[in-house]
């Protein structure tokens, strides 16, 4: 086994290196980039000066060659996409991401200035539905067509079907706008640095109350119903009934026997949920004004802030390659019969 997560690990440089060149390669040729909002932006500037002191001839004068050339210098487009590539390569290998176009601040501290929060909602999301969604999943397929199964599964089917962002915009009308029960949006209060430590803590608990629910609404019913329909058929299998007639009570039939074998498309599914620890969702990130990673990421596409484009596709890859090393690790570890080779 060590040595296939040895070969899984040689094998992280080069796909992150055919995600990056893609990518890289894509925001040189697409059309409405850096360079053409900057001259558009300085166009109008042109045009509104023109129009305010009475002349049409200034605001439609062509950028010249020599502010063109300095633009390319700027945004990197003065030399072959594949020259600026590697320089980009070589600038990362040290540690440096580049400079925001937007922001004009290192791609690397606003990054980590976003790490905090989206790791606070993605490690919380992740620890609730797991430790509710679980044990949900075994009650419903041990109690299966009772009372309990079918009000649960209202209940879950009913949040499945709305969609995060939608609840958390109800969730900001009625219980943040009319009932002032919880804050509107943000990550902390104003004077949250003069409050004590258990303040502090209340405080981001208070607000983290409404983006958790608009985050977990969605997973429950997909991990729920993961857990009970592979669990009902490891109950309605050949060794689980032999089990039974051997002696075996059912609790220790389902809990020692089924339970485990439930567990894999579990395991298998959870490395992949590392991304969440950052990716979040822009659209609840923006009804609650949270500045987190999934939010970054999506103004950053819509500036066409290159930098922090790339930077956000190198992390979130590198994430995503590791959390599949970390299924097939938790795979291992759930199901006796898989032996890495």
């Amino acid at each position: 086994m060590r040595s296939y997560f040895l070969r899984r690990l040689l094998l992280i440089p080069p796909t992150i290196f055919g995600i990056t060149v893609i990518v890289f390669a894509i925001t040189r040729f697409v059309p409405g980039g850096p360079m053409e909002r900057a001259i558009m932006e300085m166009q109008s500037v042109n045009v509104s000066a023109g129009v305010s002191g009475g002349s049409q001839s200034t605001g439609q004068q062509a950028l010249s060659e020599e502010q063109l050339q300095q633009l390319r210098e700027y945004y990197g487009f003065d030399k072959p996409w594949y020259q600026s590539y590697a320089l980009w390569v070589s600038n990362v290998l040290q540690g440096d991401l580049g400079t925001s176009y937007r922001y004009n601040e290192p791609v690397w501290d606003i990054i980590q200035s976003r790490f905090p929060i989206s790791i606070f909602y993605g490690v919380l999301t992740l620890i609730i539905t797991y430790t509710v969604c679980i044990p949900l999943g075994i009650m419903k397929a041990i109690k299966h067509r009772t009372f309990i199964d079918n009000f649960s599964s209202i209940l879950i089917f009913t949040g499945y079907a709305i969609p995060g962002y939608v609840l958390g915009a109800l969730l900001v009308v009625f219980f943040a706008a009319r009932m002032e029960w919880f804050p509107m949006g943000g990550f902390t209060s104003i004077a949250f640095d003069e409050f004590s430590t258990w303040g502090k803590v209340k405080d981001i608990l208070w607000h983290a109350v409404l983006p958790l629910c608009s985050y977990l609404i969605g997973s429950f019913a997909l991990v729920t119903l993961l857990m009970k329909n592979h669990l009902m058929d490891n109950l309605a299998s050949d060794y689980i009934r032999t089990a039974v007639a051997k002696g075996v009570s059912f609790k220790q039939a389902v809990i020692g026997h089924a339970l485990r074998n439930s567990l894999i498309p579990i395991a298998t599914t959870f490395g992949q949920n590392i991304i969440l620890l950052v990716g979040g969702s822009f659209l609840i990130e923006t009804i609650f004004d949270i500045n987190g990673f999934g939010l970054l990421g999506f103004t950053a596409i819509l500036d066409r802030d290159y930098p922090i484009v790339m930077g956000v596709l190198l992390f979130s890859s590198i994430l995503l390659l590791i959390g599949n090393m970390i299924s097939d690790f938790l795979v291992a570890m759930v199901d006796p019969r898989v032996r890495f080779q």
